[in-house]
C-alpha cells in the first residue's frame, strides 16, 4: 500500500498535476443596523469558519453609514472578529471613521475614532481571530498608520491600507464639509492635513510591499482597501479630474499602484468593498489596452451577504483562482 501510494504520488507529478497552494476568504460591509442583517453576517462567519481557507481578510466597513460610531460598537465587532476559526486581517472602511462626523452618525470627531480604531483593532502586530498571523505594521502597535499591514503567506504577498470611501478623508470643499455634518472648517482642514500625511504614507506602504515581492520572488501582490476608487465610473484611467472630483483623493494613490503593478512580474490582485455588488474585472486601462496582470475583485456587502473564496496555485499563469460562495439562507 506505501508503495503503490508513492506510486500514484510521483505518476501525478510527472504529468504536471499540481494542488494547490492555499485559499483565502474575502468579506466586508456586514453587519447594516438598518438592514437588519446580523444573523445573515453570522451565518457568512459560520460558512467561513467551516471552510478550508488559511485566513479571511475584512476589507472594511463593519456598520453602515447611518447608525452611530458609538465606542461599545467597537469593542463588539473585535470581539466578534476574535472569534473567527482562521486569521482575520481586518482593513478599516469609511463607514467607521471617515464617515463618524455625519450627524445621523453622532456627530463624532472623525480623526478620533481612526485613533480608537488604531488602538482597539491594531495594538499588537498580529491578526485577529483564533489564531493569528504576525503582522508588519507601518507605524508602531496601536499609533498612526498601524492600520497598514503587510504579510506574506506561501509566495504571495499581502498589503492592507487605509485607503477608505467617502474619497479617501480629502474634503473638496466648504459645501461638502458641513453638508449632514456637525463638522466646522477647522475640522475639515485638519481631515485634509490627514488625507495628505496618510496618502503618502499608504504610497510609501504599497512601494515597501511591491519591494518585499520583489526581493523574495513572489508570485503575486494582493493589495486589500475599503474603497472602489471610480473603477465603475469611467472606462479609462486616470479619471478626468475635471468631472469626477469626487475621486480625487484616489488619483495619487492609484497613480503608484499602477506604477508598481507595470514594473512587477507577477499577478496584482486589488481587493476592495464599498459598492456592495461582487465583481470581477480587469479596469486598467481601458478598452483598448489592458495590464494584463491586474485584476481588481469588488466584495459583496449587505444585503447581499456572502463572501469569496479566492484559491491560490502559484504554478498556473493567473495565479489567483476567485470564486463567490453563497451562503444558503441569506
Amino acid at each position: 500500500m506505501f508503495k503503490l501510494f508513492w506510486v500514484v504520488v510521483l505518476g501525478l507529478a510527472c504529468l504536471g498535476v499540481h494542488a494547490a497552494d492555499f485559499s483565502f476568504g474575502l468579506w466586508g460591509d456586514m453587519p447594516y443596523a438598518k438592514n437588519k442583517d446580523g444573523a445573515q453576517t453570522q451565518a457568512v462567519m459560520d460558512s467561513i469558519n467551516a471552510s478550508d481557507i488559511a485566513f479571511s481578510i475584512f476589507d472594511g466597513d463593519f456598520k453602515d453609514g447611518s447608525s452611530s460610531c458609538h465606542d461599545a460598537l467597537y469593542a463588539h465587532t473585535w470581539h466578534t472578529f476574535n472569534t473567527m476559526r482562521q486569521p482575520l486581517v481586518y482593513v478599516p472602511g469609511d463607514n467607521e471613521w471617515t464617515d463618524c462626523h455625519r450627524s445621523n452618525s453622532g456627530g463624532f470627531d472623525a480623526l478620533e475614532r481612526l485613533s480608537l480604531i488604531r488602538r482597539t483593532f491594531f495594538g499588537k502586530p498580529e491578526s485577529l481571530g483564533q489564531t493569528k498571523v504576525r503582522l508588519i505594521q507601518q507605524g508602531e502597535s496601536g499609533a498612526k498608520f498601524s492600520e497598514n499591514t503587510r504579510f506574506a503567506h506561501r509566495g504571495i504577498v499581502f498589503v492592507g491600507l487605509n485607503v477608505p470611501g467617502s474619497n479617501n478623508n480629502w474634503v473638496s470643499n466648504a459645501q461638502e464639509c458641513t453638508h449632514k455634518s456637525v463638522r466646522t472648517q477647522l475640522d475639515c482642514d485638519a481631515a485634509n492635513a490627514e488625507y495628505l500625511e496618510r496618502n503618502k504614507a499608504n504610497i510609501e506602504w504599497l512601494k515597501a510591499a511591491f519591494a518585499q515581492a520583489r526581493a523574495q520572488s513572489a508570485r503575486g501582490v494582493v493589495v486589500v482597501i475599503q474603497a472602489n476608487p471610480g473603477f465603475d465610473l469611467s472606462e479609462t484611467w486616470p479619471l478626468d479630474e475635471s468631472t469626477l472630483p469626487e475621486y480625487s483623493g484616489y488619483r495619487q494613490w492609484m497613480a503608484a499602484l499602477i506604477a508598481q503593478t507595470e514594473s512587477f512580474t507577477g499577478q496584482v490582485l486589488l481587493v476592495h468593498g464599498d459598492d456592495h455588488f461582487f465583481k470581477i474585472d480587469k479596469p486598467l486601462y481601458s478598452p483598448n489596452k489592458m495590464l494584463k496582470n491586474f485584476t481588481r475583485v469588488q466584495t459583496f456587502g449587505s444585503p447581499s451577504n456572502h463572501w469569496v473564496k479566492v484559491t491560490v496555485d502559484v504554478s498556473t499563469p493567473q495565479v489567483f483562482d476567485i470564486q463567490p460562495v453563497i451562503v444558503e439562507g441569506n
